[in-house]
Order: C-alpha cells, then structure tokens, then sequence
C-alpha cells in the first residue's frame, strides 16, 4: 500500500505548505506523535456508497497503531435522509468496526434531524436509537451529555501527559446547549479543546449567515462570539456542512490563537470518495500536520487548502 511509502515524503511536503501559525506553548511534557482524524459528511455514503463509509472506519481500526490514531471526530451529516432507517444501518455497521478499539464521536448534522410538517426539528429519534448515551457511557473516554441523548456530548484522550477533550454539538446550537458546554469546559481547565459541530466554517471564513434552516441556534460567528472566543482552553474547531476544505486562525479574549478547520468532500464523486483529513500531532516539534487522503483510492490531496502544516505548541518553553 502506498500509504506507508509516501508519509515519508508528505512530512517533508506539509512543513511548507500554507499556514505556519505560532501558537504559545502550554507546559506540559513531550509526547510521541499522534493522530486525530477527521470523518466528513457520510451522508451520501449511508444513501449510496456504504462500502466507502466502511473502507474509512476499517482504515482507521487497521492503522490504529501504525500512526498512532487516538481519536475519530465525525462532522455530522452521518445520513442524508434522517427517516430512513437503513441508512442509519449503514453509518451503525461502519461505526462498530471502530467500538472498543478507536474511541470516536459523533454529532448530528442537519441532515441527521427530522422535519415536522416540512420544518427542521431537533429531533433525532434514529440518531438516539443507533448513537445513544449507552453507546458510549462505558467507555473510559467518555464523558457525558447534555440532556437524555448524545445530540451534544464530551469525550477525552491522552498522550503523553497532554490532555484533551472534544466538545461535540448538534447542529445550529442553542443557547441552552452553549451554556451547558460553557459549564463543561469550565470544569476541565486543563484540558486543551477540540470543539467539533457540523456549520461552523464556510470556504471564506465563519459562517454568519444565519444559515439555520429555521432553527433558533448559533451560526458559526455567533458560536465564536457566544462560546469559543471566551474559552483559553479551545484551541480547535472542527467542521463541515460547507463543501470545501478552509483553514484559518483567530485570536480569542484570551489572546491565544484558535485553528479553525472546515473539510467537507461531500461533493467529490460517489459521495466523497471515502476522503479523511489526519491531525497528525507532532509534539516534538510543535507542529500539527493537516493531511487529506482517502482510504477508499489509497491516494493524497496535496492541495494546501487540504494538506497543511500549523505550529501548535505542545512542550514546554
């Protein structure tokens, strides 16, 4: 497989691709590097294509330990027609190659919510059904939810002594939800912070559209404003919706700056083309490689607005 022959080579290549943002350092101690990967929209997937949903949760299970995979962070849009059942069969029987070997999250996107008389709802009776609280709630990693489903959650991982949480929430988050995951990340003071929801980020920064398809929730500039910015410890977010892939950085009241990830392959053919963008955590050298590649054509895209190298400090001054 080409995918070991060639990470030689991407090293050397994301170092000088696009953005090189200082971060200042945390103190903390070194670890080895790790890999935290992103899962775009699956919906066309779940509709069309299941056999690339389960190539990329194989691929993640199967290099677990080659490159140190320490977390899956799916991006909501796990369907594309919340009613139908049998693709969330699909997303359920992907999703259990990973169960008790890759700790994941997930998030409900748009498509992930049932409309009522031709309006969106915040329900999601087949997401609770197939991603409920009891899931998850006996793994180490997990954290907990809001309410009674899994619709906004936190998970946990390690390495090395360096602690981190990733904030999941539903689509278009509320106020009710922002508050509960202010609490949250007030609670955990030195965990460094992954918030991942599904509109965040468009191809030209934030979105402050407005673009909630009628629900009474957050946009991507008014979440940076209500929750992100006011949170030291939140130096990701993590998003799709938006066909695209965009990175950019912003400074929060705190001073420190904020990564600002959206990747989305929706559009790419059969449904996306089984393309993952790998947070490759290079502590050693305060630095994370953004790398997208495709398990499914066992092929790079080497773009930069897709593959990219970000200093983030991770050691101590």
């Amino acid at each position: 497989m080409r995918f070991f022959r060639s990470i030689i080579m991407l090293a050397l290549l994301v170092v000088g691709l696009a953005s090189c943002l200082t971060i200042p350092a945390y103190n903390t101690k070194p670890a080895e590097p790790f890999t935290v990967v992103l899962i775009p929209d699956t919906q066309y997937y779940s509709e069309k294509h299941p056999l690339a949903y389960l190539q990329q949760t194989t691929w993640i299970k199967d290099y677990k330990d080659a490159i140190n995979i320490k977390f899956a962070i799916h991006l909501g849009d796990i369907v594309q027609t919340a009613k139908n059942e049998n693709e969330w069969v699909v997303a359920d029987t992907a999703h259990k190659v990973l169960d008790g070997v890759v700790p994941y999250s997930v998030v409900p996107g748009n498509h992930d919510l049932h409309y009522h008389d031709d309006v969106l709802t915040r329900g999601t009776p087949l997401y609770h059904k197939y991603f409920p609280p009891s899931r998850f709630e006996n793994e180490p990693w997990y954290g907990g939810h809001m309410g009674e489903d899994n619709a906004c959650n936190y998970t946990f991982f390690e390495e090395g002594g360096l602690k981190f949480m990733v904030l999941s929430f539903a689509f278009a988050p509320s106020d009710e939800m922002i508050a509960w995951a202010s609490d949250i990340v007030r609670q955990h003071p030195e965990h460094r912070v992954i918030v991942a929801t599904h509109y965040y980020m468009r191809t030209n920064g934030r979105g402050n559209d407005g673009h909630t398809y009628g629900l009474n929730g957050a946009d991507g500039e008014m979440l940076w404003n209500k929750f992100v910015r006011s949170h030291e410890n939140i130096f990701m977010v993590v998003s799709g919706h938006v066909l695209g892939a965009h990175h950019q950085v912003s400074m929060n009241d705190a001073g420190k700056p904020v990564i600002e990830i959206l990747s989305d392959y929706q559009g790419e053919a059969n449904g996306g083309d089984g393309w993952l963008q790998m947070l490759r955590f290079m502590p050693d050298e305060n630095r994370i490689d953004v790398v997208a590649y495709t398990p499914k054509l066992d092929k790079y895209n080497d773009k930069p607005q897709h593959t990219y190298s970000l200093k983030y400090a991770m050691k101590g001054e």
